[in-house]
């Protein structure tokens, strides 16, 4: 992971244009559940092509709402390969979790030789893998869920193997619920609101370095603050 680490900051560092791929499910598709507020995508779109000042810079999204990784693997040339990106970032999980789902129940195994096939077809293809957990949910009204604990850990064990840059969402939802529920950052059981993207956003800037220049400095402590107030 250190030679990724080191091949991100560089590229930050650098002026050539970066492309980002963001996929996933409904949590990265960032529909609905915002309330007509931006997720976490936006957010990042905003601190890089915004304020740290990358305007030739492209963030796609193409996560679709209720996929597991199996569904992203089938349509990789679509979802991920055609964009020719330098970095990609995968949060999946929350419906391969499931219990009641009709492609049939995914153990945790199965699920992570999926994510690590996943990070390989990434690297053939140039670009940087970065994992991120899913977040936390409420599994006493998601209890077809309930197993979401042992998919995120299925996603660490995953980073930790093949070497891959992780940001542990689950974990950082974990503690700003004081290790129970984080109900102020969901819109419903499993699908984190407005506050929640906040917390994502953050997240993933503080672990891949993402940072603007104080004059410019707007999204990052607009974004904490929020979370300060809702906590």
């Amino acid at each position: 992971m250190g030679g990724e680490r080191d091949r991100l900051r560089d590229a930050l560092a650098s002026k050539t244009p970066l492309t980002w791929v963001l996929t996933g499910d409904s949590i990265t598709h960032g529909l609905l559940h915002t309330r007509g507020e931006r997720n976490y995508v936006d957010h990042l779109h905003e601190l890089i092509r915004g304020d740290m000042g990358r305007v030739q810079d492209a963030l796609i999204n193409t996560a679709i709402s209720g996929w597991r990784v199996t569904q992203l693997l089938k349509d990789f040339d679509r979802r991920v390969a055609h964009w020719h990106p330098n970095i990609v970032t995968l949060m999946i999980g929350t419906n391969d979790c499931s219990t009641t789902a009709k492609a049939g129940v995914v153990a945790p195994h199965e699920f992570a030789a999926s994510v690590t096939e996943f990070v390989q077809r990434v690297r053939k293809i140039g670009a940087i893998p970065v994992l991120q957990t899913p977040p936390t949910i409420d599994i006493a009204h998601a209890p077809e869920r309930a197993r979401i604990a042992e998919f995120a850990q299925a996603t660490r064990d995953v980073a930790a193997r093949q070497d891959v840059i992780l940001i542990d969402q689950f974990a950082r939802f974990t503690e700003l619920g004081a290790g129970g529920v984080a109900h102020h950052l969901l819109n419903d059981p499993f699908h984190p609101g407005a506050t929640g993207h906040a917390v994502l956003a953050l997240e993933i800037a503080r672990v891949l370095g993402l940072q603007a220049p104080p004059a410019s400095d707007r999204v990052l402590p607009h974004l904490a603050q929020r979370v300060a107030d809702a906590g």
